[in-house]
C-alpha cells in the first residue's frame, strides 16, 4: 500500500482533532470568562527502514490556552464581578482541591454558599458560607458584604473575602474547565497564595475571549484541509486499483 496513504490519514485525524477544539471555543463564544483552547500541529518525518525522506506524518500539539483578556460587559447585577489584571478567582473542584477561573457570575445557592456555576468559592478558611435570604454585595477587594436575618436584619455584616490569586506561572486547563498551576517533581498540584492587591469591578462580567468571526473561518478552513487530505486518500486508492489492474491484464 502506498506511504501517501498513512500521511494522508495522520494529516485527517489531526484536522479532525483540531476542528473539535475550535468546535468548543466557538460553542463558548458567550461564556463568561471563558480562555480559547489554542491548537497546533507539526510535521514528523516517518521513520522506520525504507521510509523516503520526503515522507512526513503530522502530529498534534496543544500549546495551552490564549489567555489575552476578554470585553468587560456592564450588568449592573450585585453579584457579577469582573476580574482585573491577571486575577483568577479560586474555586473548589469536585475532586475537593482548589482551582481557578476568570467566570464570575456569582450567586447564592440554596445550601447558602456562595457558588459559581455549581461550584463553591474559596474563602479566608474554605469555601464561603452565606446566610440563606441575605442580600449580598462583592467590593473592590473581594469582601462580601451583606445585609441578612437576625437580630438585626438592616446591619451590614462582613461575610469573608473572595481568595483572589495572580499566578506567575502560566496555568494548565483541565477536563474540567478550571485551571491548575503545574504539577511539581512528586505530581504534586500545589494551591497559590493569595494576592491582597489583586482587585474586581462589581455588576460587571468579563466575556469570552474567542472571536466569533476568527472561529469560523477557522473552522471553515480546517474543514477544507480534512477534504484535502480525504481527497488524497482517495486518488491513492483509485492509483493502487489502476496499477492491479495493469498487473492482471499483464499476467
Amino acid at each position: 500500500m502506498d506511504r501517501i496513504l498513512y500521511t494522508a490519514m495522520s494529516g485527517a485525524k489531526q484536522s479532525m482533532d483540531q476542528q473539535a477544539v475550535v468546535s468548543h471555543n466557538l460553542s463558548n463564544v458567550s461564556t463568561a470568562g471563558f480562555r480559547a483552547q489554542l491548537h497546533a500541529m507539526r510535521a514528523v518525518p516517518v521513520q522506520g527502514e525504507g521510509a523516503l525522506p520526503t515522507r512526513v506524518s503530522v502530529a498534534a500539539t496543544t500549546p495551552g490556552s490564549d489567555f489575552s483578556p476578554g470585553p468587560i460587559n456592564h450588568t449592573g447585577r450585585p453579584m457579577d464581578v469582573a476580574l482585573e489584571g491577571d486575577a483568577w478567582i479560586a474555586v473548589q473542584a469536585d475532586d475537593g482541591t482548589e482551582a481557578y477561573t476568570r467566570r464570575g457570575d456569582l450567586e447564592v445557592d440554596g445550601d447558602g454558599l456562595v457558588t459559581l456555576v455549581g461550584r463553591p468559592v474559596i474563602g479566608d478558611g474554605g469555601p464561603i458560607v452565606v446566610p440563606l435570604g441575605a442580600s449580598v454585595s462583592v467590593g473592590a477587594d473581594g469582601t462580601l458584604s451583606g445585609i441578612g436575618e437576625g437580630e438585626n436584619p438592616e446591619a451590614l455584616v462582613d461575610m469573608g473575602r473572595i481568595k483572589l490569586v495572580t499566578p506567575e506561572q502560566t496555568l494548565l486547563r483541565g477536563a474540567d474547565g478550571l485551571f491548575r498551576p503545574a504539577p511539581d517533581a512528586d505530581g504534586e498540584v500545589a494551591a497559590l497564595p493569595a494576592d491582597e492587591n489583586a482587585r474586581v469591578a462589581s455588576g460587571a462580567l468579563e466575556g469570552s475571549n474567542v472571536s466569533a468571526i476568527e472561529a469560523m473561518v477557522s473552522m471553515i478552513d480546517v474543514a477544507r484541509r480534512y477534504e484535502m487530505q480525504m481527497k488524497v486518500i482517495s486518488t491513492a486508492d483509485e492509483n493502487a486499483q489502476r496499477a492491479n489492474n495493469l498487473l492482471s491484464l499483464q499476467g
